[in-house]
C-alpha cells in the first residue's frame, strides 16, 4: 500500500492548447485566442496541483513554445516538460531548465502518446540524453511500460524516475482485463521500488479509474491531463482540479 504521504498530482495542460489551437491554429499569440493555457496552468496551480505538465510536441500540435516559456514563469511553479529524444529538445530543455523532464515517444500519426518508450531499443540515445539533461539541473523521467526488462533498463541509463503508462488499464477499466493490466502495473511500481526508482504514473487517468490507480504501491506522482481539461469544460478549472487533488490526497 502507499504510505501516507499524499501522492502528487501534476496536471497536464496539453489540451487546454488542444482547444484553442482549434480555432486559433497559425495566430495562438492573437489577443484573441483562447482558452489561454497559461491562465489554465495558473488556475491548476491555485486549485492545488503540485505542478504543471507540458508535452511540447515536434509538429507544435497544442503546446507551443511560447506557451512553455510564458508557463515556466509562474510563481512557485514545479514544471514538468514531456519531450521525445532529439537533439532540438535538448536544446530546448537545457535553455528552459524545468524542473523535470520527461522522455516520451513521439508519432506524428498518433492522436496522443500511445505506449512507453522503447527503452531497450533506443538505449544508448535515451542514456545520451538522460545524462544531458541530469548534467543541467533537470529531474528525468522515462515514461515507459510496466515491463521489468523496460524497467531495469530505464534504471541502467541513470534517470532517477520512471513513469508507468496506465493506458491499457485505462482503456480496459470495467472489462474482465482490467485485473490483468492493474496487476502488471502494481508488478512494475515493485520492480521500479526495488531498483531505488520514483515511481509516477499516467495515461488514461480519470475520476473513476482513479480509485483504484491510486491502491497501486509506492507511487510518488500521477500526471493527468485530459480528464480534467473535459470536467474544467462543465464546472471550472479551479474546481476540476480539486476534485482530482482530493481523490489523491
Amino acid at each position: 500500500m502507499n504510505s501516507k504521504r499524499a501522492i502528487l498530482l501534476g496536471v497536464n495542460i496539453d489540451h487546454a492548447a488542444t482547444l484553442r489551437q482549434a480555432r486559433y491554429r497559425g495566430v495562438h499569440q492573437s489577443i484573441h485566442a483562447e482558452p489561454s493555457p497559461l491562465s489554465f496552468a495558473r488556475e491548476s496551480l491555485l486549485a492545488g496541483a503540485d505542478g504543471i505538465t507540458v508535452h511540447l510536441r515536434e509538429d507544435r500540435r497544442h503546446i507551443q513554445e511560447e506557451d512553455v516559456y510564458a508557463i515556466a514563469q509562474l510563481p512557485g511553479i514545479r514544471l514538468n516538460l514531456e519531450m521525445a529524444c532529439t537533439a532540438e529538445m535538448v536544446a530546448f530543455a537545457k535553455k528552459l531548465k524545468p524542473a523535470a523532464v520527461c522522455l516520451v515517444p513521439e508519432s506524428r500519426e498518433e492522436v496522443t502518446t500511445e505506449g512507453g518508450l522503447d527503452v531497450i531499443k533506443h538505449f544508448e540515445r535515451v542514456k545520451e540524453t538522460v545524462q544531458a539533461l541530469k548534467s543541467a539541473g533537470c529531474e528525468v523521467s522515462l515514461f515507459i511500460e510496466a515491463d521489468a526488462k523496460q524497467i531495469e533498463a530505464a534504471h541502467s541509463t541513470g534517470a532517477p524516475v520512471v513513469e508507468l503508462h496506465t493506458g491499457a488499464f485505462a482503456n480496459a477499466w470495467k472489462t474482465p482485463a482490467a485485473d490483468k493490466e492493474f496487476e502488471r502495473l502494481r508488478l512494475g511500481c515493485e520492480k521500479a521500488k526495488q531498483l531505488g526508482l520514483i515511481v509516477n504514473a499516467g495515461h488514461g487517468i480519470n475520476y473513476d479509474n482513479i480509485k483504484k490507480i491510486i491502491t497501486l504501491p509506492h507511487l510518488n506522482e500521477l500526471n493527468i491531463g485530459h480528464t480534467i481539461v473535459s470536467r474544467a469544460l462543465m464546472v471550472g478549472a479551479r474546481p476540476a482540479v480539486a476534485e482530482m487533488k482530493a481523490h489523491i490526497s
